[in-house]
């Protein structure tokens, strides 16, 4: 006959066993609620800031004024790329802060501004956040990229694919306003002074952020637009 104490053991034992698989499932649960919340929450909450800065910015356009203020930062343009569809419309913010890339396209402050003599160089997420280049692999040469302003339109032609160029994050050559590409024969834009560049920049891979696939365009045509 056994002894209360050794029959608690065992009982003990189960108990532990149930109560650290409990934990276990609940971590595990947490864990795929918070990736989940990343691909998918934190896209749709960014898609309706994103929609929402792009009617701001065109409020305060046709009031005549050229920014709009919203909880992301300062709007200034707009991105259309025809290649991902008619009703692409992404709002460009000063800056790359993780709250301006959630809000759209992030504008690397010490670049050009659109239309100018350089290089205008935008961040966009990949996956999360609105996702605005989750399609850069798609881009191919000749593909436009349409910048709206106030009171202009400017269309930029690709001049190399969204996946044709791939480099560390620390590539900084990549925002000077004539990028030059130390590989020799690589992927750089044409070595003319004084042309009108874009470059767009986004995750290489959609789960790693230590590479950046790099995409970039010349201006081709300048327009008035009325508003």
């Amino acid at each position: 006959m056994s002894s209360p104490s050794a029959d608690a053991r065992p009982n003990r034992a189960r108990g532990f066993i149930w109560w650290l698989g409990l934990t276990l499932v609940l971590i595990g649960t947490g864990m795929l609620a918070y990736v989940a919340w990343e691909l998918f929450g934190t896209t749709f909450l960014s898609r309706q800031k994103q929609a929402d800065a792009v009617d701001s910015i065109n409020r305060e356009w046709r009031n005549g004024q050229p920014t709009a203020e919203v909880k992301s930062g300062t709007v200034n343009a707009v991105i259309r790329i025809p290649r991902f569809g008619k009703k692409y419309a992404v709002p460009v913010l000063e800056g790359t802060s993780e709250t301006v890339l959630a809000g759209g396209f992030g504008h690397f402050p010490a670049t050009a501004k659109p239309g100018q003599v350089g290089n205008y160089a935008l961040a966009g997420h990949r996956v999360t956040h609105g996702e605005p280049l989750r399609q850069m692999p798609s881009l191919q040469v000749g593909d436009l990229v349409l910048v709206e302003t106030q009171r202009t339109r400017y269309t930029y032609r690709l001049t190399s694919s969204g996946a044709g160029l791939v480099v560390p994050f620390t590539e900084g050559w990549v925002l000077d306003p004539l990028p030059t590409n130390p590989d020799v024969g690589e992927v750089q834009p044409k070595q003319q002074p004084d042309q009108r560049l874009i470059t767009l920049t986004t995750c290489a891979e959609l789960f790693r952020t230590d590479e950046r696939m790099i995409a970039f365009g010349v201006l081709v045509k300048k327009e008035a637009v009325r508003r």
